[in-house]
This record gives C-alpha cells, structure tokens and sequence, in this order.
C-alpha cells in the first residue's frame, strides 16, 4: 500500500505522462499551418524584392524558413516546460525586457526611421517582441499572486500599472506608438479577465486614451497619418500603400489570382512580405484565402478562451487569456490596417509576416499556451473521476 509520499510521486508521474500524451490539436494545427503557409506567402511576396537587392529571389524564403523551423522547435520545448516556472522568473524576465528596452534608446539601430531594434552579432533583436510577452507574463503572475486584493486599488491594480506603463512609455519612445497602444489594451483586457473593479478600468483606459491621443498628434508624421485615415490630404506615403494593398485585394477577387502571381509585389506595394503580406495573401489567394487566415485565428482565439476557462489555476487561466488576446489582437489589427478600416500601423501578421524576434517570441508564448492546455486536460480529468 502506497504512503503519502508514495501517492504524491505517483500523481506527480502520471500528471507528468499525461501531459506528454496531451496535445491540444484546435491550437497547435492552426498554428502550424499558419507558420507553414508563411514560408510560401513569403517566398512570393518577397521574391522579386530579395532578386534585385540581394541577387538571389530566395534569400529572404531561406531566412524565412530557417526562423519558422527555429519557431517550431522552441514551440515544441516550451510546451513540455511546466508553466509555473515562468510565474517564478516573471520579474527577472521583465526586467530583462526593460533593460533591452532601454538599450533601444541608448543605441538603437535604426531602421525606417525608427530606432526599434538592437543588435545582437549578426542579427537585429526587436525588444518590444519580448516586453509584450513579458508583460503578459508578470501581469498573470502579479494578478494570480492577489488575487483576493484584485478589487484594490493600491494592492492589485497599481503594481500591474507600474510595470505596464513604463513598457509602454519605453516603447511609445522609439518611436513606436502602435505596439505600446495594443500592449496597454491587451493589459486592460487581463485587468477585465482577473475581474478588477469597473469603474477602476474605465479611469484607467480613458486616461490612457487621452494621453495616447495628445501622443499621436504631437509628431506630425503621425498626424498625417491620422488625417489620411479620415480621408484629408495627410501622408501620401501611407495613402499609396494603403491604397495599393486595396488593389490587391481588388484584384484577387473571390478565389485570387492564383500562387506567386500577385501583381502588386512587385515594386507597388512597400512591406508586401512583412506588415502588408496579409494583402498579398488576398490577391493571390483571393477571399477565401483571407477568410482561412482569419478563420484560423478566429479558432486559436476561442480555443486559447476555451484553455484559460479550463486552467488549473488563477495563473494559467490569466496567462493563457493573455497570450491569446496577443496573438488575435495583433492579427485583427493587422488585418484591419491592410483593409484601411483601421490607421495605419507597424504591427506585424503573426505567424505570416517575414521577421525573427515576432516569429520566435510568438512561437515560445503558444509553446506555454500548450502546456497550460496540457495541464488543464490533465486537470479536469483528475477531477471528473469520483473518489
């Protein structure tokens, strides 16, 4: 007969076995997919760019596909990684992130005007990749930790607000306003996930909206960009693109024109394979190519809702609401951005835009949304078996 002890081991081994053998299909096939599909999306939308500029059309497919197989596999070993042991290391993390924040400004590389990446050897290292989902991580933990203070101003609220702000500040700095303006909603949504008080959220998001508007208008740059966005003559830059990802998705039609042959790839469209490959994706794939991509993260979002329900604990329920609302947040932004339904910004595609620091940081936080799956599966039932 097994003692205390002996049943403790017990359960611990056949939790652990059961992880293993836990794979959470309704996240881990769209995002695969996604990730796969990329490599194509990119490889056409990039082809006769990387031709001219490096001389070869596949050097930016090859940098492409050696990052998603590097994202594929840290996605795998984080999801065998309890992620309790995150909730541990959330400060450390975060002030790792800060301090890669504050390099940025320091000696920031600057690229397209912005000073948003640091260089690491041979690559360049976007930090706000990492602060996001830092952030998401050390507000799950601060929240889970009061969770019986989560209505208090001072015990709950404040200290998940001297993190978050400071972020966004660091990010709002490079200048980068898109990223800290989604990385403050994606908070206030955690904030509304651990049930803080209402009123308090409504103060908090109606000043941070003023602030973030008086921000916006304050460099002219982005100001125009505004007053294009409501159809004056603001930035003629942002109008042509804006306007020749609606031409391909004119041109795609319901089905697109078919694999490799969008037109707009070529020298019409900037960005088409990074924060505009969702409109080459539409001219070449057509309606339904677009509904897939959007159907794709319309299920990751209600499957990653559906893993935080079902968490084990405060923690994992908050972080893996977190890590959800960042990856949908991001590529409904980015979508509506491309559609001009919304201003233009610099955030990327998840999973499809060409890029390392969104494709890694991505990967490694649906790495942990996967475990937090496993241990919820294994969870429920645990408890579904009467004593």
């Amino acid at each position: 007969m097994l003692n205390f002890h002996d049943d403790l081991a017990f359960d611990i081994i056949s939790m652990t076995t059961a992880q293993r053998d836990h794979i959470d299909w309704l996240i881990l096939l769209p995002i695969a997919a996604l990730l796969l599909f990329s490599v194509a999306f990119v490889y056409s939308a990039s082809a006769s760019f990387a031709a001219v500029k490096f001389g070869s059309s596949e050097q930016l497919f090859w940098n492409h596909a050696i990052r998603i197989i590097i994202g594929i596999v840290l996605m795998i070993a984080f999801a065998r990684i309890d992620y309790h042991i995150w909730g541990n290391m959330s400060t450390t993390i975060m002030l790792i992130a800060v301090g890669f924040l504050l390099m940025v400004l320091v000696m920031g590389t600057e690229i397209k005007g912005a000073s948003r990446w640091v260089r690491l050897g041979p690559i360049n290292f976007q930090p706000s990749e990492l602060a996001k989902f830092a952030l998401v991580l050390h507000t799950a933990a601060l929240l889970a930790a009061n969770k019986i203070f989560v209505r208090e101003w001072r015990k709950s609220i404040l200290p998940v607000l001297a993190w978050c702000l400071p972020v966004c500040a660091l990010i709002a700095l490079q200048p980068n306003l898109s990223t800290a303006s989604v990385i403050f909603f994606i908070v206030m949504v955690m904030l509304f996930m651990a049930d803080a008080d209402g009123k308090h959220l409504s103060m908090i998001f109606g000043v941070g909206a003023i602030v973030g508007g008086i921000y916006a208008v304050s460099a002219e740059y982005r100001l125009r960009r505004l007053v294009s966005y409501f159809g004056g003559q603001g930035d003629e830059k942002v109008s042509y693109q804006l306007d020749q990802a609606l031409i391909a998705f004119g041109n795609g039609g319901i089905t697109g024109l078919g694999p490799g042959q969008s037109r707009q790839r070529d020298w019409f469209l900037p960005e088409s394979y990074g924060d505009f490959i969702f409109s080459i994706v539409g001219e070449e794939y057509g309606f339904l190519g677009i509904a897939l991509v959007l159907s794709a993260f319309v299920l990751i979002m209600w499957r990653g809702y559906g893993v935080a329900k079902k968490a084990p604990d405060a923690f994992g329920r908050l972080l893996a609401g977190g890590i959800t609302t960042t990856l949908c947040v991001y590529a409904f932004v980015n979508a509506g951005v491309t559609c001009g339904l919304l201003p233009t910004t610099g955030l990327p595609m998840p999973f499809l835009s060409y890029g390392g620091s969104s494709v890694f940081f991505s990967a490694i936080a649906v790495g942990v949304l996967l475990n937090v799956s496993s241990q919820a599966g294994v969870y429920k039932r645990q408890h579904s078996i009467a004593p």
